[in-house]
């Protein structure tokens, strides 16, 4: 395991330059015209299509789907370069997120040509969304516990089960799901998962809202009853969900957003130190200087995803290390405006403080908890 192989990409290129001065001066022109107001968060809790197609129309979704999907066939690193700048600055990428974060790489490496037709120009475009189905009820991070069962009929396959925790459903088109297509083994629990695209508005889904304790709606748990798919939209080989999902994970955990979802917050707390409505604090310079190494970590990993190597591991830990990043900016902020009177100009500072800090509980948890990461990173230095 190493984060080595991207050293030679820490120096952005001229073209990556120039991409990410184009992304800052739209995010500008957005946030003048009244576009958006940034948010913490950003990538779970502010969902806008308009948005997404606004993106859509630069050419800022489907940046690695090939063109012959309908995509712009770009780097890794181009995707990472748009996403950071559009993270840093709060914009409501939600709609799109899932989709464009792993559906239509998953779909690029396991999808069927057909399944690849369909689905991966309506990604590019803003105008088709995903949600996923990994986790269930009394599963926390064990995805080998999966209950929901998917039993051959002719022509395709009934599920039956439910998944939590899934951002967006109640907004989305469509739902990758895994689940159990043969009885399990306990000496193999891997083995016998498989992956189905499923359709959201198919007979025999019910979708019931989990409102956070903020009052934001974005988490859902889905139930199927004996919900039809057809042998089409299989994702991959019969089987092979877990190999699937693992892959998939490396997408899920490695990227900005686990590094970035509170910079709004330190962004919002430097520009208070600039106008003196906060007194200057050496933490503040050291928690940035911890998202610049995070930043270099994320970069390496999305070489290693333009390479086609595998960053299990350091995916991982960007992720532990990331999501603790998140958390104590939230702390950070909250200790800078305990203080001070109502006139004080932070007003905009304590409201995104309080958000942060009703999101924090999550962010160690999404993508896996820390506690199941540690574990993953133990086995990939051999410790475990």
């Amino acid at each position: 395991m190493s984060f080595a192989p991207a050293a030679q990409h820490i120096q952005e290129s001229a073209a990556l330059r120039a991409l990410r001065a184009d992304v800052r001066a739209f995010i500008r022109e957005e946030i003048a015209s009244g576009g958006f107001v940034p948010a913490v968060d950003c990538w779970l809790n502010s969902w806008d299509e308009a948005f997404s197609r606004r993106l859509a129309a630069r050419g800022w979704l489907g940046m690695t789907i090939p063109v012959e999907y309908g995509g712009h066939g770009r780097t890794f690193l181009e995707r990472f370069v748009v996403t950071e700048e559009l993270l840093a600055a709060g914009a409501p990428l939600a709609a799109h997120w899932i989709s464009d974060r792993q559906i239509g790489p998953s779909l690029m490496k396991f999808g069927s040509g057909e399944q690849r037709r369909k689905l991966l120009p309506g990604i590019a475009t803003g105008e088709v969304f995903f949600a996923i189905g990994m986790s269930e009820p009394d599963s926390g991070s064990d995805l080998a516990s999966v209950r929901t069962k998917a039993v051959k009929v002719d022509g395709g396959w009934h599920l039956t089960g439910s998944k939590i925790w899934t951002s967006g459903a109640h907004r989305s088109h469509w739902f990758i799901v895994l689940a159990r297509s043969a009885p399990l083994d306990p000496e193999h629990r891997h083995a016998g998962l498989s992956q189905f695209i499923v359709a959201l508005d198919s007979p025999g889904i019910d979708i019931r809202p989990i409102v956070s304790m903020n009052g934001h709606h974005h988490f859902n748990q889905v139930f199927f009853d004996n919900v039809f798919v057809p042998d089409a939209m299989l994702l991959g080989r019969e089987g092979d969900g877990w190999k699937q999902v693992t892959s998939e994970l490396s997408y899920e955990r490695s990227g900005p957003e686990r590094l970035l979802s509170t910079v709004a917050v330190l962004s919002e707390m430097a520009s208070a130190t600039q106008r003196g409505d906060l007194a200057p604090d050496p933490e503040l310079g050291r928690t940035f200087a911890r998202i610049m190494a995070l930043h270099q970590m994320s970069v390496s990993v999305a070489d290693a995803l333009s390479s086609g190597r595998p960053t299990d591991q350091e995916a991982a830990i960007v992720k532990v290390l990331g999501t603790a990043t998140e958390g104590d900016v939230a702390e950070l902020a909250s200790l800078s405006v305990a203080t001070g009177q109502a006139d004080d100009g932070l007003a905009r500072l304590r409201e995104m403080t309080a958000t942060a800090l009703l999101s924090r509980p999550g962010f160690t948890l999404r993508g896996g908890t820390n506690e199941i990461l540690r574990g993953v990173i133990a086995r990939g230095l051999g410790l475990r």
